[in-house]
């Protein structure tokens, strides 16, 4: 499985006054935006790193997933959460071309932790011996509808980021107690392997 984002988040999208308050920058002094190439790298980074813990987008964007098989034979796990849309599903052969498949042929499942792309009929397309790819749009939306938990978990770890940005001693992989414990129970449970993950 192959998976790339076709979308990035926008400056305009990125919490940057929510994170110039969190940080008690001043204001008033004319100034306000001096350090928001700064800040948007901060939280970039920690939009991402929280991302990547708990599997899950927080800003809507697109994505392109492309498999060489179905992870079951009606149904394909789709590796980010929440989906709200999937724009397309093609067949691709080995010259490169590209056969879009009916849409009514497959629904989109909703699911917290594994939204599936689900067939309406016997099962998903053969894909032979090329590969499907299959578009898809994942997030909560803008940084409103992003649940407050996690809102409050970018600030802080990107404030963190911010404070020890000269920090080399830190381990590898740190994150503060306090981020950890807000993003924990939207971690999803992971018992066993699953199949196209």
């Amino acid at each position: 499985m192959n998976l790339v984002e076709t979308g990035s988040v926008a400056v305009t999208a990125l919490p940057l006054a929510e994170f110039r308050a969190h940080l008690r920058l001043g204001t008033g002094f004319g100034e306000e935006t001096l350090q928001d190439t700064v800040l948007e790298g901060y939280l970039r980074a920690a939009l991402a790193a929280v991302e990547a813990r708990i599997s899950k987008v927080l800003l809507a964007r697109g994505f392109e997933m492309t498999v060489t098989e179905w992870s079951e034979a009606g149904a394909q796990v789709l590796p980010r959460a929440p989906v709200s849309a999937v724009s397309q599903v093609a067949l691709r052969d080995v010259t490169g071309a590209e056969s879009v498949v009916d849409v009514a042929s497959y629904r989109l499942e909703a699911d917290v932790h594994w939204p599936k792309l689900r067939s309406v009929g016997a099962g998903l397309p053969s894909i032979g011996s090329g590969e499907a790819v299959v578009g898809f749009t994942a997030g909560f939306g803008a940084w409103a509808d992003v649940p407050a938990d996690l809102q409050q978990a970018v600030l802080l770890l990107a404030a963190h980021y911010y404070e020890y940005r000269n920090e080399t001693a830190l381990a590898r992989g740190c994150m503060p107690f306090g981020v950890t414990s807000l993003i924990e129970r939207f971690r999803p449970l992971r018992l066993g392997a699953r199949a196209g993950l």
